[in-house]
């Protein structure tokens, strides 16, 4: 498991491909590496690796099956690139984020850029349907790093995240621009309270719901607010 508080950034100093397989060197940041073990799992990009062997005291490999080149940005890595990485928590660890388990749900483009004073906003172009599962001041995971949902469009299939200078600094967002893909893991508490409401709503409307679907999409609104409220997100704004 990891926090989502990304703990710093890694280089891409190596990469070795074999049939169905790739392995990467990442060097760390100093003392990042200080412990760390065949075995151990680390976040690169939000996505949960195992470390393979050990390069002195600030590097180590991994290798990265063909199926989660293709579903992550992971693919799209060479020699030079910059990854956000989080080692493991360990049991008693302050959660500053929220948790996460490393598993990519799916890949979005930044769609748009700015940069009003001391900030950054990133508006992230969604895939359908997994905007269903995002929320304004709700949780998500980008690229590895626990992020409160500032404003979302459903119908327009985007959210956007704002980054303060701290943020910027300890990871790779400010280096993103429009096209760029971004490793997304959706909160599960609120992916649960979801498809609880939709599969309990199929169960009691049957035929109904594609016509309650279309009139509450031209509304703007999706159907888990039939259950009576959205989800419960409480929490501070992290960015």
């Amino acid at each position: 498991m990891f926090t989502g508080i990304v703990q710093g950034i890694a280089t891409v100093e190596q990469i070795t491909d074999r049939p169905g397989l790739r392995s990467f060197t990442l060097r760390f940041p100093p003392g990042f590496a200080q412990g760390l073990a065949i075995g151990a799992s680390v976040s690169t990009d939000g996505v949960c690796l195992t470390v393979t062997a050990l390069r002195g005291d600030d590097a180590a490999d991994f290798d990265v099956m063909l199926q989660s080149l293709n579903l992550t940005s992971l693919g799209s890595l060479v020699e030079g690139s910059r990854v956000n990485v989080e080692r493991a928590a360990r049991d008693g660890a302050e959660i500053g984020g929220h948790p996460l388990s490393g598993h990519i749900d799916f890949t979005a483009q930044v769609a748009e850029v700015r940069r009003p004073e001391n900030n950054q906003v990133l508006r992230i172009q969604v895939p359908s349907p997994w905007m269903r599962y995002v929320f304004a001041k709700g949780y998500i995971a980008v690229n590895g790093a626990s992020l409160t949902v500032a404003e979302a469009d459903r119908r327009a299939g985007w959210f956007e995240v704002w980054l303060i200078p701290e943020t910027l600094r300890m990871t790779t967002f400010g280096e993103k621009g429009p096209g760029d893909r971004l490793n997304i893991e959706i909160e599960r508490q609120t992916q649960v309270f979801v498809d609880t409401v939709r599969d309990t709503l199929d169960e009691r409307l049957g035929p109904l719901m594609p016509l309650l679907e279309q009139f509450l999409a031209e509304k703007g609104l999706g159907t888990e607010l039939l259950a009576g409220s959205a989800p419960r997100l409480d929490g501070p704004i992290r960015s």
